[in-house]
């Protein structure tokens, strides 16, 4: 069973691949690099299985205060109840682009909190998320900007 640490492991390696950029301070080793995203990084990252329909499987404590849920209720919520029913289209079609293309930046989406409220998440980065041998695992997501509605 995959760990938290593997799934952080994974989601800073394959953004290095796939976009060329460091998610965590490159003066960092790997440990201590997981450790960063997980609690101290100012911005989102979230990721999701690669099952039939996706599941969260990593959220930073940036993400959990974001949209207002502990680690263990997150961790295991289907993804697409980020979003309202009438905005999954959408998110289901960036989603497709990325599984085709390895990568989309630049996503605007509307999402909602555990207690109901709703947020935009701007400037968004999605890419595939895969494992050291090479093989789709998911998809992980990071941004910075968020804008209540």
């Amino acid at each position: 069973m995959r760990t938290r640490t593997d799934w952080a492991s994974d989601i800073l390696a394959s953004h290095a691949r796939l976009l060329g950029v460091a998610l965590a301070p490159a003066s960092l080793g790997p440990e201590a690099a997981v450790r960063w995203l997980d609690e101290e990084a100012d911005f989102c990252v979230l990721a999701h299985d690669a099952s039939a329909d996706p599941r969260f499987v990593y959220a930073n404590a940036a993400t959990l205060r974001c949209f207002g849920y502990d680690a263990d209720e997150f961790i295991g919520l289907p993804s697409r109840l980020s979003a309202e029913a009438p905005n999954r289209e959408e998110r289901d079609a960036l989603l497709q682009r990325v599984t085709r293309d390895g990568f989309a930046t630049g996503y605007r989406g509307l999402r909602i909190a555990k207690d109901g409220a709703r947020f935009w998440i701007e400037d968004v980065t999605v890419w595939n998320l895969v494992d050291a041998a090479g093989t789709r695992i998911g998809q992980a997501a990071t941004y910075r900007r968020i804008t209540a509605v």
